[in-house]
């Protein structure tokens, strides 16, 4: 059956509510963002591959992923793959701007620990630069040893500190 367009009050007023309910659906649905903002299919994206919403935005730590053995920032063609793919998935959705930032554990000086972490950041951002990032949409960031995750005192909190995490801004 056709719909028929009246001015019947009653029809005004389901018109009036059905678009007020369907027409912000509709700017939701587009895969890419043209607010900046994130779309439910990037953030089911994001989610579906770990990444974890903070006050930062989506973050993915990458420790579990991309280890770096003591006073090393180089990545191992075996860690590579896993980041290749989590940078060409990010890409095709649109999300096109990523910070990278590194972290170490608490051995050595702090200027020596702040260079380390930007090293391992870099190292994290080439990988992704190879997949169609440009330099100027990945924000490279440092922390040192000031952002521990685990404890310094062991070994193995140690391992999971010498790490890399990317963030996807919320904005």
């Amino acid at each position: 059956m056709p719909l028929r367009l009246t001015s019947s009050p009653r029809r005004r007023a389901l018109l009036s509510i059905v678009s007020l309910t369907v027409l912000p659906l509709i700017g939701c649905a587009t895969h890419e963002s043209q607010t900046g903002k994130l779309t439910p299919v990037q953030i089911a994206l994001l989610q579906n591959e770990g990444f974890k919403l903070t006050e930062n935005g989506w973050e993915l730590g990458l420790s579990e992923k991309v280890l770096f053995g003591f006073d090393e920032y180089t990545i191992s063609s075996e860690h590579q793959a896993p980041l290749l793919r989590l940078g060409r998935l990010l890409a095709d959705a649109g999300i096109s701007d990523l910070q990278i930032n590194g972290h170490t554990d608490d051995a050595g000086s702090e200027e020596y620990n702040q260079k380390l972490s930007v090293r391992r950041a870099t190292a994290v951002a080439r990988v992704l630069n190879s997949v169609g990032y440009s330099q100027e949409r990945i924000h490279v960031r440092g922390f040192g040893k000031t952002m521990p995750i685990a404890d310094n005192r062991t070994a193995s909190g140690r391992a999971e500190n010498r790490r890399v995490a990317i963030v996807v801004s919320v904005d």
